[in-house]
């Protein structure tokens, strides 16, 4: 081995020792950085609409099961399809739909459906990355887009959906400490926001009243 590629070699490895420490990867999505923002603003808003009076659905995803809710029902790929037509008429008053609309074949006819699943007068939460790998699952979880905060308020809006607001979160420390893998939350990393750079994009809107 020449000195040049051992010297190669040996600075590959201590840049992946460091990135490691300071990006370590997250054991849960609940620890991830990237959903810091994301989490504490949904956490917000469902807290103001008084759970125990709600009936609430997530799409692909436990990860409200233990808020107490009236009623809750999860609905998963591939038993549940967000983008064929419904086999259920039950409504919702609060439809959770998190990191799931990059995966879908169709976003139109999921958001359309996910209008379906809301009573008039509920809520709709949607979540979904922009400046994040691929991430994929062979055969089982493709990935085919990404939306900006703008494409999300126009994708909702055309399914009938009343947008309240559309936020984002994301900086440049952020984004490099997430291409590699799904970095934890540590005290060293920045939650400042730099709108032109997002790691995720949501939306709180409703469905008009009849």
């Amino acid at each position: 081995m020449s000195l040049r590629s051992a010297l190669y070699r040996a600075s590959t490895g201590f840049r992946g020792l460091r990135d490691r420490a300071l990006y370590p990867e997250a054991p849960s999505a609940g620890e991830q950085w990237q959903r810091v923002a994301l989490d504490r603003a949904v956490d917000a808003r469902i807290a103001a609409l008084d759970p125990s009076s709600c009936s609430a659905v997530e799409i692909s995803g436990e990860n409200h099961a233990g808020r107490p809710w009236r009623k809750y029902t999860s609905l998963s790929f591939p038993d549940f399809d967000l983008c064929a037509p419904l086999e259920t008429t039950e409504a919702f008053d609060v439809v959770i739909c998190e990191q799931v609309l990059e995966h879908v074949v169709d976003p139109g006819a999921a958001v359309a459906n996910l209008t379906l699943l809301c009573e008039p007068g509920g809520m709709v939460i949607v979540s979904t990355p922009f400046l994040v790998k691929i991430h994929e699952i062979p055969y089982y979880m493709l990935d085919y887009w990404r939306f900006t905060p703008r494409g999300l308020q126009v994708l909702l809006e055309g399914a009938g959906l009343e947008v309240e607001t559309v936020e984002s979160w994301g900086n440049r420390q952020s984004v490099a400490g997430n291409i590699k893998g799904w970095s934890a939350y540590r005290r060293w990393h920045s939650l400042a926001n730099e709108p032109d750079v997002p790691l995720q994009v949501w939306a709180f809107a409703r469905r008009p009243a009849d």
